[in-house]
């Protein structure tokens, strides 16, 4: 049955900056049928969702997530984990002891976390990816969950994580809400050139995508310049590693003049700000890679490097980053960012076209702001844009909507018990410091 959606406004999100003030969305089997200005009397009835005094928009989309990990939410406080001191010291230590059982309740913490600041999709890369996807489908949300593979030129180990990955890979069906892709950690980093290609392949046959850390410290650069004689996206091009979909996460020490490699094929460039300024690293030249017509996405990476999932601050973040290390004011607009979070986000996890904008065909997934928490100047002084980007906190979203199915309404979200998920996360994070402390006291008597 379709579903008429009302508001006092409708952010179409085409490009152009269309506002319906009123307007309906109506959407029915996960996606949208219509988006249009209401000309005459405001519907009601049957069927009809008045919001009243919101601005409806499309749900954003988180290009780069890792959701267990809010088990160890704000732990790399003073480390970076983006260096190879903090990914040991503080994400190592600590998943060595790691099982599955304490995988679920975290994913549905995180899960819980993106509904209530408007994410309506993401792309997950981690290890136990099987303990992560029936969280996921019961939230609600669209995903591309990744197997994190680390196997670090060890044929025992590239065996065991590439099974693990196909596993699970075969158990989710293509095409779905919550589908699987293949998640190699980092390229020539922990992930040898012999596991590309089998990355690659098990990729193609699945018609999946892959899910990678890139560009984080120069260290793929330094090595495939050593190995190869030319950079690491000459290599991935020649490699044929640019020819599926594919997340390429951080990109902060992405060569600018290597940029166009990127421009025409299936990899997005996937930014986190916050994570850049938090870990101490250089922004990623988002603005040469929208110039050179590099398909550019956001996420929000772990919470233990950022401490939220708020892709309203990322986006706000990433204007003001932009403008501060280039001294360009507005150097990246924000029409531009709210493409990066949503169309952008769509099409790194391999959507359709019009995936992420409020129009006919594309995927039924939207939030509800309310007016009265949108910090906007007087129309006509401020767009509803820039409003959006730097004036609006996830905090505010309302409601919230994926694949035409409402996950939250009136900031209540309807699809999973976020209260017993905080207590078994909390049991879970004692249990997994119990296993440190016994460790560290047998090292220590030893």
């Amino acid at each position: 049955m379709a579903e008429l959606i009302v508001a006092d406004h409708v952010f179409v999100n085409d490009g152009e900056g269309t506002v319906l003030s009123p307007g309906a969305v109506e959407v029915a089997d996960g996606r949208i049928l219509s988006a249009g200005a209401v000309t005459g009397p405001r519907p009601s009835g049957q069927g009809v969702t008045d919001l009243g005094a919101r601005v409806v928009l499309p749900g954003l989309v988180n290009a780069h997530a890792h959701t267990p990990m809010s088990l160890m939410r704000g732990t790399a406080e003073g480390h970076s984990l983006l260096s190879m001191e903090g990914f040991l010291t503080v994400l190592r230590s600590r998943e060595e002891h790691l099982t599955p059982d304490l995988v679920p309740a975290s994913v549905a913490v995180s899960c819980g976390d993106m509904i209530r600041h408007g994410t309506t999709a993401f792309a997950d890369q981690y290890f136990y990816a099987d303990e992560i996807a029936p969280t996921v489908e019961r939230s609600g949300l669209r995903a591309r969950i990744a197997w994190g593979i680390v196997e670090l030129g060890d044929d025992t180990a590239r065996a065991r994580e590439l099974a693990a990955a196909t596993r699970f890979a075969e158990s989710l069906p293509p095409g779905g809400r919550v589908s699987a892709w293949v998640g190699p950690h980092a390229y020539f980093v922990d992930n040898t050139p012999e596991a590309m290609a089998a990355e690659l392949a098990l990729a193609r046959r699945l018609d999946a995508g892959l899910h990678v850390h890139f560009a984080t410290s120069g260290e793929e650069e330094k090595w495939c310049h050593e190995h190869y004689g030319r950079s690491a996206l000459e290599v991935l091009r020649d490699l044929g590693m640019l020819d599926v979909p594919t997340i390429l996460a951080h990109c902060t020490t992405v060569p600018v003049d290597q940029l166009p490699l990127l421009a025409g094929t299936r990899a997005a460039m996937t930014v986190i700000p916050s994570v850049a300024m938090m870990s101490g690293v250089p922004a990623a030249p988002v603005r040469a890679a929208l110039d050179h017509g590099v398909l550019v996405a956001l996420g929000s990476d772990n919470v233990c490097n950022n401490t939220n999932t708020d892709l309203f601050e990322e986006m706000r973040t990433l204007g003001k980053l932009a403008a501060f290390t280039s001294r360009v004011p507005d150097q990246v607009t924000s029409r531009e960012i709210l493409e990066i979070a949503t169309v952008g986000g769509h099409r790194a996890l391999a959507g359709g076209p019009d995936d992420g904008r409020l129009v006919a065909g594309a995927v039924a997934d939207l939030i509800a702001v309310p007016v009265t928490e949108i910090a906007r100047g007087p129309v006509g002084a401020q767009s509803l844009e820039a409003a959006l980007v730097y004036g609006t906190s996830g905090a505010s979203v309302t409601h919230s909507m994926a694949d035409g199915a409402w996950l939250m309404a009136d900031r209540a979200v309807r699809t999973l018990d976020l209260a017993a998920a905080a207590r078994r996360q909390q049991a879970d994070y004692d249990i997994l410091s119990s296993r440190m402390h016994a460790r560290g006291t047998r090292e220590t008597s030893t």
